[in-house]
């Protein structure tokens, strides 16, 4: 079955022992299943780079490689987001 979400890519940008990250990542795991989009969960502890541009947003959400939310993941609005991105 061919997929009409053009092999988008969400990522997860979290951290250890961060219960908003476990949160967030119950909703993007829901959300990229049903939709059939792949995902990726990235520890802003391993990498200096995503540290220091979001260590104060964790988590955070990438689509695409840009950022689509932080702190809270409402799942509608990502569903929407990797639905209407079509073309």
């Amino acid at each position: 079955m061919a997929s009409n979400n053009r092999e988008q890519v969400v990522t997860l940008i979290s951290k250890p022992d961060c219960h908003l990250c476990d949160d967030a990542q119950l909703v993007v795991e829901k959300v990229c299943t049903e939709l059939g989009v792949s995902w990726e969960k990235k520890d802003i502890t391993q990498d200096e780079d995503l540290h220091r541009a979001y260590w104060e947003q964790v988590p955070v959400v990438l689509v695409n490689g840009a950022q689509h939310t932080f702190w809270k993941v409402d799942e509608d609005r990502l569903r929407t987001r990797l639905t209407s991105h079509q073309s």
